[in-house]
């Protein structure tokens, strides 16, 4: 009689595709989050206003640098594409986010900060995973990496 955990070894053979479901709502949410900001400067105003009671430095670039860097992000999140490069800033912005906006806030308005942030050290330790563009960048270079090798053999 099989025991139930190997029942699971269908998804354990599987674990690389665990982060397409993160990547598909993180990227997503990142993205339809800061959209508003992008498209309305008038959305773009109000968060400088917002950056701006909280005495950040230079709000009106702090918000531009916030939204693009958050959109960029997402988009590469979202594609899996440069994620571990990406999760750097995506990491630095969240960890600004909970300073200036949530410090002091109880756990539960915090929580969404926090999972961006916990969601970035994620992908900076993991990386995007399968069906990503960072995968196919990958096999890409080890068939060139082998084929120089094979062609270094052979004129050797």
């Amino acid at each position: 009689m099989t025991s139930t955990l190997s029942r699971f070894d269908f998804f354990k053979q599987r674990r690389e595709y665990g982060a397409i479901f993160i990547r598909l709502i993180i990227g997503t949410f990142i993205i339809y989050g800061v959209q508003d900001n992008i498209l309305s400067y008038a959305r773009m105003e109000e968060f400088t206003r917002f950056l701006e009671a909280r005495h950040v430095p230079f709000p009106l670039f702090a918000a531009f640098l916030s939204a693009y860097t958050q959109f960029a992000c997402g988009v590469c999140i979202l594609l899996g594409a440069f994620v571990r490069w990406a999760s750097i800033p995506f990491i630095i912005n969240f960890i600004a986010a909970i300073i200036i906006a949530h410090l002091g806030d109880p756990f539960e308005r915090m929580f969404p900060a926090l999972v961006m942030l916990f969601t970035g050290f994620f992908f900076l330790f993991h990386g995007a995973g399968k069906l990503s563009v960072d995968e196919w960048r990958e096999r890409r270079e080890g068939r060139e990496a082998a084929g120089q090798t094979q062609t270094a053999a052979i004129n050797g």
